[in-house]
């Protein structure tokens, strides 16, 4: 799930630019929905719920980027085990004619009797258990009774809780045959991801990720949303580091130890977004479809592990 602000504080230095959204025949969402609560009476009692699921307050985060112990690492690489068995599932239920909140419904359930918590749920008060973001919703989509259609293509963005650590993962899915315009927007997308993750290891300055998918988003005539930004994670769902998509000069460099997400969200137009009434939904301004993509990473002494595969 992204990030929207930083937890740094560090001063970025970002670059801007836009486009024009190529000509194409698909459903614009801009759902007028008022903000609503979590329903926790979903989740069993015996399930272990994050610190903020009663509350939906903030967590408390480390202000540093934290090198993760061995057995920490093997708990997270656990969760992000289930995550990516999550997102399977989900993606197993996207057809014309289902509702985002009959896919919340399924993959709460399938992580419930996983033993585990869906993260999204009551952080920072969002109110579902997974995010569904279709056409030209960015971000954070809130599950809700609109029917996919044929030619959709829906991010589902899934992340767990099990055992005291979360894993988080997400990707953007086909509802029924596309256009081409679509499939290589979902298929960019997944090679801008794979290109942000090949320049990972330890040493490596985390802006050189953005700097990677910005060249090849650009090459490809799209534009990445500079304000969705990946993140630390283990046992609090959303961390330092940050990581930018996008032309940065976010400092720092990785350890081995460190975990965190790179998620690339991809706009076939601007890359620029507003929240509509919720205050969870995040649409890009010209209404260009985006698609993304995230895996959980853990940097190594010899490069990289992917957690959420």
């Amino acid at each position: 799930m992204s990030n929207i602000k930083g937890f740094s504080g560090a001063c970025v230095r970002t670059y801007w630019s836009w486009s024009k959204p190529p000509s194409g025949v698909y459903s614009v969402l801009l759902p007028d929905n008022e903000p609503t609560k979590a329903d926790l009476s979903v989740i069993p009692s015996h399930i272990q719920k994050p610190v903020y699921a009663l509350s939906g307050k903030l967590e408390k985060v480390p202000r540093k980027p934290v090198v993760w112990k061995n057995e920490e690492i093997d708990k997270i690489r656990q969760s992000c085990q289930l995550a990516r068995r999550t997102l399977d599932y989900a993606e197993s239920l996207v057809e014309p004619g289902v509702t985002t909140l009959d896919i919340d419904a399924h993959v709460r359930e399938f992580i419930v009797s996983n033993g585990a918590y869906p993260s999204p749920l009551n952080f920072k008060g969002f109110p579902k258990s997974i995010s569904c973001s279709v056409n030209n919703v960015a971000a954070h989509g809130i599950p809700d009774c609109r029917e996919l259609v044929e030619g959709d293509i829906v991010n589902i963005d899934v992340t767990v809780f099990l055992q005291g650590f979360h894993g988080d993962c997400s990707d953007t899915f086909a509802v029924g045959k596309i256009e081409e315009s679509a499939r290589d927007l979902i298929d960019v997308t997944r090679e801008c991801l794979d290109i942000g993750i090949g320049v990972c290891k330890a040493g490596e300055y985390y802006r050189k990720i953005g700097q990677a998918i910005n060249k090849h988003a650009k090459k490809n005539q799209f534009s990445t949303i500079q304000v969705l930004l990946g993140h630390g994670i283990g046992t609090f769902f959303h961390g330092p580091p940050d990581i930018y998509h996008c032309l940065n000069s976010y400092p720092g460099r990785m350890e081995a130890g460190m975990i965190f997400t790179v998620e690339p969200c991809v706009s076939e137009g601007d890359r620029r977004i507003r929240f509509l009434r919720d205050g969870w939904t995040a649409v890009t301004i010209d209404n260009s479809r985006t698609a993304q993509k995230e895996h959980t990473v853990l940097v190594t002494h010899s490069g990289i592990e992917i957690l959420t595969v």
